[in-house]
């Protein structure tokens, strides 16, 4: 256990950041499964409308820390392509 004034500030923090990232990534979790869902069903409109709320939440858990940049930018991406999919 920290003993120091700031080890144990750094710990408080540590814990609020570990909580709120977890959260993040589940909710993020449930929007990517939402739009898989979607795709497996060949339902277009219900695939982009689920696409377009998770985007936004992929993006901002990116801008927040709870994940790196390129990790978001291929989750987009990867998501993107199997909506695409199903026009042709």
């Amino acid at each position: 256990m920290a003993t120091h004034k700031s080890a144990l500030k750094r710990s408080r923090q540590s814990e609020k950041h570990r909580e709120r990232n977890t959260a993040v990534k589940s909710r993020i979790k449930t929007g990517v499964k939402t739009v898989l869902e979607a795709v497996a069903g060949k339902d277009q409109e219900a695939a982009k409308a689920a696409l377009a709320e998770a985007v936004p939440a992929i993006t901002a858990a990116s801008a927040k820390g709870a994940f790196h940049k390129k990790t978001a930018s291929r989750k987009i991406s990867r998501l993107t392509k199997k909506v695409n999919a199903l026009k042709a």
